[in-house]
């Protein structure tokens, strides 16, 4: 179970729980389609914004598998929501989770997306006590996959046409790392 005292702080970030408050700034990323080219979901209308905002107030804990965190990124200096970052608990048997993330293209080559990520790694690792976590891409995002790589995950995976998505067949790959690689990394630094 991971209950984390919310908001967290990063070197640049403050994660912390989605309001209500939040909804003019998520629908300003989430109703781009560059944004979600490679998302499972089309662009956010007001309406689906709406909904979303609901449920992602609710997903500030980790206490089962099949649970999702999923923070806010703010500026603290501004408090402007600069994108949104998430850690599920895919496997309770295994002790697996996933990682995934979402930013404002306003924000984009800042590195607040490997910042943000890191801290779900670690929270992942270190708060939950997972084996492995992986991020899942199409294989198309080569910017995502960048993150995954400076992050320090490998590659494991290139699945062909296993997924039909917003009427398409495409390529998913799947980035991972083990705990023990995760410590190894944090003792070394």
């Amino acid at each position: 179970m991971l209950v984390p005292d919310l908001p967290l702080r990063t070197d640049r970030l403050v994660l912390r729980a989605f309001t209500a408050d939040d909804l003019a700034a998520l629908t300003a990323y989430r109703s781009r389609p560059e944004v979600t080219r490679y998302l499972y979901h089309e662009p956010y209308d007001e309406a689906a914004a709406a909904a979303a905002i609901e449920r992602l107030r609710g997903r500030t804990a980790v206490r089962a598998p099949g649970d999702v965190l999923n923070l806010a990124m703010v500026l603290p200096a501004t408090g402007e929501l600069v994108g949104d970052v998430l850690l599920t608990w895919t496997s309770g048997e295994h002790q697996q989770g996933e990682i995934g993330y979402v930013l404002h293209p306003d924000h984009t080559g800042r590195g607040y997306v490997t910042e943000a990520a890191r801290e779900m790694l670690r929270l992942g690792f270190e708060g939950l006590g997972l084996h492995r976590i992986v991020g899942r891409l199409d294989a198309r995002n080569s910017a995502s996959a960048r993150v995954l790589e400076r992050l320090g995950m490998r590659r494991e995976a290139h699945l062909r046409e296993n997924e039909f998505v917003k009427g398409e067949w495409t390529d998913e790959v799947v980035y991972a790392m083990l705990g023990r690689e995760w410590r190894a990394r944090s003792t070394a630094t």
